[in-house]
């Protein structure tokens, strides 16, 4: 099976900027799609970003486009979430995730993000 981590996650200002990672073991990230959601306290677990490793195909919340880019580094096995122009919104447990078809059925054991308002 393949195995997610998540890191990069911590405090930022409100404006800045933050780059989470998510190494995948196991299996290469070829023949998957990976994306990365968020849960926010009191609210319901969210899409944030995803990244079809076979085409290079990207789709992106409404919330997040044009500050948040995904992209993948296939020698390292790893997916990244580059996040700009931060808000206190962004704030929530991230998570990376993996899927071969419909069902994300993989996921990473979360990484705390922060945005001090």
């Amino acid at each position: 099976q393949v195995q997610l981590v998540e890191s990069g996650g911590g405090l930022a200002q409100t404006g800045g900027s933050l780059r989470l990672a998510c190494a995948a073991s196991g299996r290469t990230y070829s023949r998957y799609v990976t994306g990365w959601f968020r849960q926010a306290p009191g609210k319901e677990r969210e899409f944030v970003a995803a990244l079809a490793w076979m085409d290079g195909s990207t789709r992106y919340a409404d919330s997040v486009k044009g500050r948040f880019t995904i992209s993948g580094d296939s020698a390292k096995n790893t997916v990244y979430l580059q996040m700009n122009s931060l808000k206190s919104e962004d704030t929530a447990v991230y998570y990376c995730a993996a899927k071969r078809s419909r069902e994300w059925d993989y996921w990473g054991q979360g990484t705390q993000v922060t945005v001090s308002s």
